[in-house]
């Protein structure tokens, strides 16, 4: 007998095929001929501003400003045309229905390849905390929250950094003195680089870290569910909290707990000028990177697959639910003893137009995972950004994933934990709908889950 979950996965998979059939079905009931200009102009619509937004970052002057009208035009045009041939309810109804399908796509997939969240366990509250922090950090997040006052009166020792001589103090000396003074528990309130320096060392003591998100990102912090807003709020661990093991990046023996960016951004951070001013900075140097590429000639190896050439590659500390870590992708999990890898290959807006169509399918994205990632390149030494600091490392630059490796110290009460909002798979869908069995060949998504077959649960 069939289970009772995979009863109703078919059920909301017949609805997501319904939904979105029916949302063609409403426009070209409305009226063919206008239903199917609505439809060409919305796909020539999204084309034209991934084309423009190409255009915008890899020309300059007339044709940089041609493609910002390229990348406004095209949803402005889908506009115009909805309110000439008066679809506007019609078009409405489509989207309804087609932002139903996905859902009840996403719901029906869950039904069978449920996500499994971290496993949290309860931690007695630490007798030694140390705790460093930056005070320049987030533009001064550790006194706008009176993280010392605060983290004091809980009984933890507060090491603050010196940042008035200009001299970089070494985060990891610190950290390793806290420990030979009897430190049960390593903590930092900085950005992410600061924090994996931190977390290396507890990683080699097997003591927990504390993440305190008082940097400007704080992307570790949003993966692990932390209040970002109120980094103070994270202090709660100390007396209430529960132990998370998540993985730690590897990247010439330098760890990180993000991401290793190498080709075009990587280029971009070591401008001095970037911290500053981030987008200007890169407007200005993305010409003369993309268009055919200056910088170094790339070959990637992740375990045995090979990424030929790509501009940009990116390489996370566990897979992001998305194509890129961009625009809020998130990882909904940091344990699963994976690299996330996204090598990027756009040289023309005919191409820019293809990524915004067809997503990962795209020729010029690719999207998988791996245990080991090694950058060759045609020259000794690589520009590298890890967790977004600006680095130079001698080729190749091997990276790794250490799983398990970190115990991290969170509060039991987290308001952002991450749920995987992948999108659906349509093959796993149509399979789910006909009672067929699911494509056991796919990876695994972000979530952790694994692919579940009908006749399992028959």
């Amino acid at each position: 007998m069939v289970s009772s979950g995979y009863s109703r996965a078919r059920v909301l998979a017949w609805l997501a095929l319904v939904a979105v059939a029916g949302s063609f079905t409403v426009l070209s009931a409305a009226s063919g001929a206008s239903a199917l200009l609505v439809v060409v102009v919305g796909v020539a619509g999204l084309a034209g501003a991934a084309a423009g937004l190409w255009l915008a970052v890899s020309r300059r002057g007339a044709v940089r400003a041609l493609g910002v009208l390229s990348a406004v035009c095209g949803p402005a045009a889908v506009l115009a045309v909805c309110t000439a041939v008066g679809l506007w309810t019609e078009a409405l109804a489509a989207l309804a229905l087609w932002t139903a399908g996905g859902a009840c796509a996403r719901w029906a997939l869950r039904q069978v390849r449920p996500p499994r969240p971290m496993r949290a366990v309860r931690s007695r509250p630490p007798a030694r905390p140390v705790l460093i922090m930056n005070p320049r950090s987030g533009g001064g997040k550790v006194g706008r929250f009176r993280l010392v006052e605060r983290a004091e009166a809980l009984g933890a020792r507060v090491v603050l950094l010196d940042t008035t001589g200009g001299v970089r103090q070494d985060v990891s000396e610190l950290a390793r003195q806290a420990v030979a003074k009897g430190a049960d528990l390593l903590g930092v309130a900085g950005g992410d680089g600061t924090q994996a320096l931190v977390a290396e060392v507890a990683a080699e003591h097997g003591l927990p870290f504390l993440v305190l998100p008082a940097g400007t990102r704080n992307h570790f912090a949003m993966d692990l569910g932390l209040d970002r807003a109120d980094p103070s709020r994270t202090l709660a661990a100390l007396t209430d909290g529960e132990e998370l093991r998540v993985d730690l990046g590897r990247v010439s023996g330098r760890p990180f707990v993000n991401t290793v960016s190498f080709g075009v951004y990587a280029q971009v951070v070591q401008s001095p000028e970037y911290r500053d001013a981030k987008a200007g900075t890169a407007l200005d140097a993305m010409p003369d990177l993309l268009l055919g590429y200056s910088g170094a000639r790339l070959d990637v190896r992740a375990d045995d697959a090979r990424l030929a050439a790509p501009q940009a590659v990116l390489v996370s500390n566990n897979p992001y639910a998305g194509p890129q870590p961009l625009g809020g992708a998130r990882r909904p999990r940091l344990d699963l003893g994976t690299l996330g890898v996204v090598g990027i290959r756009v040289e023309s807006a005919a191409q820019a137009a293809e990524l915004a169509l067809r997503g990962t399918r795209a020729a010029g994205l690719d999207v998988r995972t791996a245990r080991r990632v090694t950058v060759l390149a045609d020259r000794p030494t690589l520009p590298v950004a890890v967790d977004g600091e600006a680095l130079s490392l001698p080729a190749p630059v091997d990276c790794e994933v250490r799983p398990g490796a970190l115990r991290v110290l969170v509060p039991r009460d987290r308001p952002g934990v991450p749920v995987a909002r992948e999108s659906p798979d349509w093959r796993w869908v149509v399979a789910l709908a006909l009672g067929r069995p699911l494509p056991t060949a796919q990876t695994p998504p972000a979530g952790g889950t694994s692919p579940v077959d009908p006749a399992r649960n028959a």
